[in-house]
């Protein structure tokens, strides 16, 4: 799908620019009012800069039909969107409770000084940006980082250094599930805005601690129970107020508190 370039103050290249455009295009046919591709089009101006950059801004704001205010508040709203430019790998520490208690914070401490940078923060080398992430749902392999949002479980510091330092040097990193390789953040974001790479089958689902029930219940043939023969559940029964009926502030007074109001003044103060 193409689409016509829109007039812009944009300081992309007429390329660049017709590549966004007719992306921006396709993801704007998928929603029924184009302002909902919003998102998904911060991710695609994201692939290209590396961040959300004024550029990206205006783009957006232009192709949707809205203010750079708009889209700028949206941008500064959610963490992954990055506003200014982001390594090219996202080292994400899950410093979430499970994973805290588990080593998590162990884990951000050593790699923040390792890598001399701290949340949110870029090495020099531009390579990886540093974060503290909430969970990732990945609590049976507890502590978790993640590289671009593939996962690395089981993590110790020394584990978590090592990755760190085949990721600068260039070299090959296997996740623990999911992808068979760790794509940059631009191609991240691409995927993020809802382009295939072709990667989604890759590498191994669920391991061993997430199935571990289910192995369970198949080893001991426990079934769910089945709806047409269970027993009907009760109806609850409807019950009235308890107490007697009104507030207390209709009811006699009935102890020596509701009458020495203001006991506990001094001589000369007010009751209220």
């Amino acid at each position: 799908m193409t689409a016509e370039p829109v007039e812009t103050r944009t300081r992309y290249d007429a390329e660049t620019l017709a590549t966004l455009t007719t992306d921006a295009a396709a993801i704007m046919a998928r929603y029924p009012d184009p302002r909902s591709g919003l998102l998904p089009m911060l991710h695609l101006v994201q692939s290209i800069d590396g961040y959300v950059s004024r550029d990206g801004i205006l783009f957006c704001a232009e192709m949707l039909g809205i203010t750079a205010a708009e889209v700028s508040a949206v941008a500064t709203f959610y963490t992954q969107y990055k506003r200014h430019p982001n390594g090219t790998y996202t080292v994400g520490v899950c410093t979430n409770t499970l994973c805290a208690v588990m080593g998590g914070d162990a884990i951000f401490d050593e790699l923040s000084e390792h890598l001399g940078v701290g949340h949110d923060e870029t090495t020099d080398d531009g390579a990886i940006t540093l974060e503290r992430v909430e969970c990732n749902a990945a609590c049976d392999y507890a502590p978790v980082v993640m590289v671009n949002w593939e996962f690395f479980d089981n993590q110790t510091p020394g584990s978590a250094t090592a990755l760190a330092d085949k990721l600068r040097l260039g070299e090959d990193v296997v996740p623990t599930r999911g992808a068979a390789s760790v794509c940059s953040f631009k191609q991240m974001s691409r995927v993020l805005a809802g382009f295939n790479d072709g990667r989604a089958d890759e590498g191994a689902g669920a391991g061993a601690p997430t199935l571990a029930g289910l192995r369970i219940a198949r080893e001991n043939d426990w079934r769910a129970p089945d709806a047409s023969t269970s027993e009907p559940v009760a109806e609850p029964v409807e019950t009235g107020p308890v107490g007697k009926p009104g507030s207390s502030a209709e009811r006699p007074a009935a102890t020596s508190s509701d009458t020495e109001v203001g006991k506990d003044k001094k001589p000369g103060e007010d009751a209220k």
